[in-house]
């Protein structure tokens, strides 16, 4: 599960990503409102405005795909209807580790939000 928690090697975390775009594998879902590099424990938190109501979303950094610094987007291997689906976020508890687990159960291989990226 700590995977789940890092960037990919292609995607790694160089710069503040606060502000750029979030892309599903079926468009777009917000804004990265807070972003992690923390050793095992990196994620961005998604603000998707108007397309789930102003809720905002935890994504494990291990489901980012690719980074564009040019265009300021980061392009994640989920869909919006598994992304929509996910735990509800909760803002007193998302940097705690049973939040994390359960959030990583949800997105990690054998989880029901898991999806094959190919």
């Amino acid at each position: 599960m700590t995977d789940m928690w890092r960037y990919r090697d292609d995607a790694r975390f160089t710069e503040d990503f606060v502000g750029y775009s979030v892309e599903a594998r079926d468009g777009k879902i917000g804004k990265i409102d807070e972003a992690s590099d923390e050793v095992g424990a990196s994620y961005i938190v998604v603000d998707t405005g108007p397309w789930i109501f102003g809720k905002k979303v935890l994504l494990p950094a291990g489901v980012i795909d690719r980074v564009d610094h040019t265009d300021k987007t980061v392009y994640v291997s989920r869909s919006k209807d598994r992304i929509k689906a996910a735990p509800e976020f909760d803002p007193d508890s998302y940097r705690q580790d049973t939040y994390r687990e359960r959030v990583g159960s949800y997105y990690g291989e054998g989880g029901r939000g898991w999806e094959n990226p190919l």
